[in-house]
């Protein structure tokens, strides 16, 4: 796994893309500080940058420094979830602007799986986490459902055989600056 990271590492650093098994679905990834990156991303997908894409953070520590504010209700959803789930936070900060939705939210999973974790800590930034597919196709449930074109169209290939994703999209919760909560998606 180290070769796999080190090498993913290289193609983040360099503003390219990497293609890689989550704690949920295959991803499509890249530096979530960079706009030029996240740029790539919305062009390999043909989707609009108007519809916000979630990033991937290691750890808590992580989450709040890309935030102006965590609402504890946050960390108390993310304790008793018990599948992968992504919270849309008002406000977030140090993040490629065109990551930002227009409501001045983001979307961010604390990821579980081990090589993400290993990987984002490593780069020591948030990554991109969107489904391998393009805009408004259906979400690949294994690696030989990815189409050619996005296969073609990231930097590196991040095949681990240890590592296989749920096959099925996280849990999505927008939660307000007044602890507000609304589910997204189940």
């Amino acid at each position: 796994m180290q070769h796999v990271i080190q090498k993913a590492l290289s193609v983040l650093k360099d503003g390219g893309l990497i293609l890689y098994p989550t704690d949920t679905v295959w991803g499509i990834g890249c530096d979530a500080t960079n706009s030029e990156a996240v740029a790539k991303v919305y062009d390999l997908k043909q989707r609009e940058n108007s519809k916000a894409l979630i990033c991937l953070v290691a750890n808590d520590a992580m989450l709040e420094r890309h935030l102006t504010s965590v609402p504890d209700i946050a960390y108390d959803i993310l304790d008793i979830a018990t599948k992968p789930t992504t919270i849309v936070y008002d406000q977030p900060k140090g993040i490629a602007p065109n990551l930002i939705a227009t409501d001045n939210s983001l979307a961010i999973r604390v990821t579980k799986n081990k090589f993400c974790s290993y990987l984002i800590s490593a780069f020591k930034k948030p990554i991109v986490s969107t489904s391998a597919n393009i805009a408004g196709e259906p979400t690949p449930r294994s690696f030989d459902e990815i189409s050619t074109s996005i296969k073609d169209g990231v930097d590196y290939i991040a095949m681990l055989e240890q590592e296989s994703p749920s096959n099925a999209p996280s849990t999505i919760i927008k939660i307000g600056m007044d602890s507000t909560v609304k589910i997204i998606r189940k």
